[in-house]
């Protein structure tokens, strides 16, 4: 199904001011700015210069829009335009998505240097297969799922996001489906995926949310810091991630089985994100009186920290004033 551009709004830079970099990520550079008519702020990915990545993109966005749901990063519609930043002087093109101020689940690894408590873990790996469970159900392949494409809201609440590989995908089984290349994050690939004639389907992305599960109760990403090909050779071979690593495994219980069924060898094996749902929606439930704490506890430490900067920036502020 073609997908048409005229269905989500074009905006310039008559509607957008107060453009600021965030980060760089897959196809292009995102950026925060504020919508002048809207009076919040949006994401803005430009799209990297080559038409692979601008095309790639541009599927993304369509992709967004259809599958849009709570558990989706939402998307606007396009930007066209050669946008106010010091040392750009070329038209660019662009997606203008909902901003997501906490960034990612990677970010939130990064900055506790472990899992989070397992309360909110349990509730976004929930949320993860919420989502995922959607997009499959519109027959959408991610294909690239991994901590850094599952964004938080304010609230710490997930939003799926990059659909920059995803494909239409009509069963687990059949050779027509909409699939090209294979595309995907070595660390969170399924061994299949390295036969040269494979065509991704629905059992790709569960393979990547066992080694997702993995990673948020583990605190940190597959094979960090290990050179790309020993890990493919890994990956390929079907070596496991260890289970030892991850600390008080008894306190995960059905979750451990469930990342082991997700990262069978076996694609058909591999349950459905509606079967997922069952051992999700069930931990989830036991834990969920613990939720408020721990978002507490990383969102008031995180509150003090704005608080410090925003007076330290009046205090300079003054100081230059004076």
């Amino acid at each position: 199904m073609a997908l048409q551009r005229q269905e989500l709004e074009v905006f310039g830079n008559e509607a957008l001011e107060k453009w600021t970099k965030l980060d760089r990520g897959g196809f292009g550079t995102v950026y925060k700015a504020r919508h002048k008519d809207w009076q919040f702020s949006v994401a803005i990915k430009l799209l990297s210069k080559d038409s692979l990545s601008m095309c790639t993109a541009l599927r993304e966005a369509g992709y967004m829009d259809k599958a849009s749901c709570e558990f989706v990063l939402r998307v606007y519609g396009f930007y066209e335009g050669t946008p106010p930043i010091e040392g750009v002087s070329r038209p660019y093109q662009g997606i203008v998505m909902e901003l997501m101020e906490m960034d990612s689940v990677l970010k939130l690894l990064e900055k506790l240097a472990e899992s989070p408590q397992r309360p909110l873990a349990f509730r976004i790996v929930h949320e993860v297969a919420l989502g995922m469970n959607f997009l499959h159900s519109k027959n959408i392949v991610h294909q690239d799922l991994k901590p850094s494409n599952v964004l938080l809201t304010d609230d710490l609440r997930v939003k799926l996001a990059d659909f920059g590989l995803s494909r239409v995908s009509t069963s687990d089984a059949k050779n027509n489906e909409k699939t090209a290349e294979t595309g995907g994050t070595l660390e969170y690939m399924p061994p299949e995926a390295f036969d040269p004639k494979y065509k991704p389907v629905r059992a790709f992305d569960r393979y990547s949310y066992g080694i997702l599960l993995w990673s948020i109760f583990n605190g940190k990403e597959p094979y960090k810091g290990r050179p790309s090909v020993l890990v493919k050779h890994w990956v390929k071979n079907d070596l496991k991630l260890p289970l030892d690593e991850i600390k008080n495994p008894e306190e995960l219980g059905e979750m451990i089985e469930l990342m082991e069924r997700c990262w069978n060898s076996t694609p058909e094996m591999r349950p459905p994100f509606r079967d997922c749902l069952k051992t999700t929606q069930e931990v989830f439930k036991r834990h969920k009186s613990g939720v408020r704490a721990a978002v507490d506890g990383i969102l008031n430490p995180l509150v003090q920290i704005k608080i410090q900067l925003q007076n330290l920036q009046y205090h300079n502020q003054s100081v230059l004033s004076n």
